[in-house]
């Protein structure tokens, strides 16, 4: 069973890798790049403290506790418990995929950009979805930054959708701690 998921897997990578022109080659990279997002993160900085001024820093830190599970999960844990190569460093794939930019570490099972991308996406939904649904948009930006990592031949399809449901988790967890620890010191304090 794990070997015909595999075959679909690399099937599906080889496919969705080959979707790729010279000219989006360095637009994806960019796009890839964290720094490339800042403006959207000031954005989302100045919406959180615009939608809910009393309860940002309760925010910030679940976005915060959020990235560190999703991140050391994907990256402390998984890659190295699993350790699947990703295509970039796989010499099956050597002159048969595309590649651009830089492959980075041996492992890629789960991708730490999808984790960390779904879990701000998740935590941010479920925090101020209710107060303005347009934070939705942000599984549009997660889903991008996930298929750059196709794209660029650093990870497989699984690779991202598994970083994608450690991302989900994480949040959800996060979410459950700021919930239950605003509570408890909302109530330590009221009495």
């Amino acid at each position: 069973m794990i070997e015909i998921i595999t075959k679909w897997d690399e099937a599906a990578f080889l496919w969705l890798n080959s979707f790729h022109t010279a000219a989006l080659d360095p637009i994806v990279l960019q796009l890839t790049q964290t720094i490339s997002w800042i403006p959207l993160y000031l954005l989302l900085l100045y919406q959180i403290y615009r939608i809910d001024p009393k309860n940002t820093a309760w925010i910030l830190g679940g976005v915060m506790l959020t990235i560190l599970l999703a991140d050391q999960v994907s990256s402390g844990l998984m890659k190295p418990y699993f350790e699947r190569l990703r295509p970039c460093h796989d010499p099956r794939w050597e002159g048969g995929l595309h590649l651009y930019g830089r492959c980075g570490g041996l492992y890629g099972f789960v991708s730490s950009h999808a984790a960390n991308t779904f879990g701000l996406a998740t935590f941010l939904t479920l925090k101020l979805g209710k107060k303005q649904r347009a934070i939705a948009w942000l599984f549009l930006y997660a889903l991008v930054v996930s298929y750059t990592r196709i794209y660029l031949g650093v990870h497989y399809p699984l690779d991202v959708f598994f970083g994608a449901l450690v991302g989900v988790i994480a949040a959800y967890f996060s979410w459950l701690c700021v919930v239950v620890l605003k509570r408890k010191i909302v109530k330590k304090v009221l009495e």
